[in-house]
């Protein structure tokens, strides 16, 4: 094949088409991959309504892609044509200090994001690292395992790293879409007590019942914080998980926190956030913390946890549609028609 199928996303018009393009080829250290699936994610959105910019005037979306390989740029030693894989969607510079210095790919300083700075798996095709591959069990299910690159995996380095979060430990989770529902099941896996799941919607709310949280309140009511308060017997949470990080949300969530409480900020918004007063802030030793991706590292153990029974991802896609269909699948997420946990594309 000299062409193939891909959605390319106009930076200058904010327009996207599925169209013909060329394939791409593989250089060495890298693999070209024939993609199984690819999920819709809220970071998608975010580059095609303009808050999440990429740097380049044109570039194909995606970044939770499983696939096998289809070629392989130079012979490299335990990969082969035909490995089912899954794909961390991030690459290292190769120019900063710890690139030139060869330090491992997670220490890049300046690293790239598949579908903003490269071309993402919303394709027949995508060329990636040979580092950025994960092999996957040759059973399988390439759908529902395409949603760990991101949907599972970024809510699972932000609860295990950058949260730290202990068993028995309480937590909140604002935001129930993909990011997190999968949280709540991760904070579930770990033993955190209680769960507390805050969504708008209530046909989320029920869902994170289903999977694992103890309580489920609507964050909109004017008591919010006093319940989440009851509900950890006075003291407040924990850790915090803002999966939306809105402008109401933030403050909400800092201000349910115990002392020497954590919040972690794993979603992206333009929106501007506040803490409230700085003295207060500090003698709450409260600690805020920005979080982003997730390690390859994360991936491999997702994967055996997944393989293994530990965690389940037989609810995770609540949509598959073909490529041609991608601006249906952009719609229903961003309009949350279905309250989709996953909307995933197979080219």
């Amino acid at each position: 094949m000299e062409t193939m199928k891909a959605a390319r996303f106009d930076t200058e018009t904010t327009t996207m088409e599925v169209t013909d393009v060329p394939v791409p080829v593989p250089r060495p250290g890298e693999a070209l991959v024939k993609v199984a699936a690819c999920g819709i994610c809220h970071s998608d959105l975010g580059l095609i309504e303009g808050y999440i910019p990429s740097p380049l005037p044109a570039v194909t979306p995606g970044h939770e892609a499983t696939g096998h390989i289809a070629a392989l740029g130079a012979p490299t030693p335990g990969w082969d044509e035909g490995d089912p894989v899954l794909m961390a969607a991030g690459r290292a510079c190769g120019r900063c200090a710890d690139c030139v210095r060869g330090h491992p790919m997670d220490d890049c300083l300046n690293p790239e994001i598949m579908a903003f700075h490269y071309d993402g798996a919303w394709a027949e095709y995508v060329v990636v690292p040979v580092a950025a591959l994960v092999k996957l069990p040759r059973e399988a299910d390439l759908v529902n395992y395409a949603v760990l690159a991101d949907a599972v995996s970024t809510p699972y380095a932000a609860i295990t790293g950058t949260a730290r979060l202990a068993a028995a430990e309480s937590v909140g989770i604002w935001g129930l879409g993909g990011l997190g529902t999968h949280a709540v099941q991760i904070a579930r896996m770990l033993g955190a007590a209680p769960i507390i799941a805050l969504d708008p919607i209530e046909e989320t709310r029920a869902r994170a019942l289903e999977v694992g949280a103890d309580h489920a309140i609507d964050p909109r009511g004017e008591d919010t914080v006093r319940r989440i308060r009851e509900l950890t017997d006075g003291r407040g949470l924990d850790v915090a998980i803002d999966g939306v990080a809105r402008s109401a949300t933030v403050p909400q969530a800092n201000a349910a926190l115990a002392r020497h409480g954590r919040l972690v900020l794993m979603g992206v918004s333009p929106d501007p956030v506040e803490l409230g007063r700085e003295d207060v802030f500090a003698l709450s030793g409260h600690r805020v913390l920005g979080h982003l991706g997730y390690t390859r590292r994360d991936l491999e153990r997702l994967v055996r946890l997944v393989h293994h029974g530990r965690l389940d991802l037989s609810r995770s896609v609540s949509e598959v549609l073909p490529l041609d269909r991608v601006h249906d699948g952009v719609r229903h997420l961003a309009e949350h028609e279905g309250t989709p946990v996953r909307i995933v594309i197979r080219p």
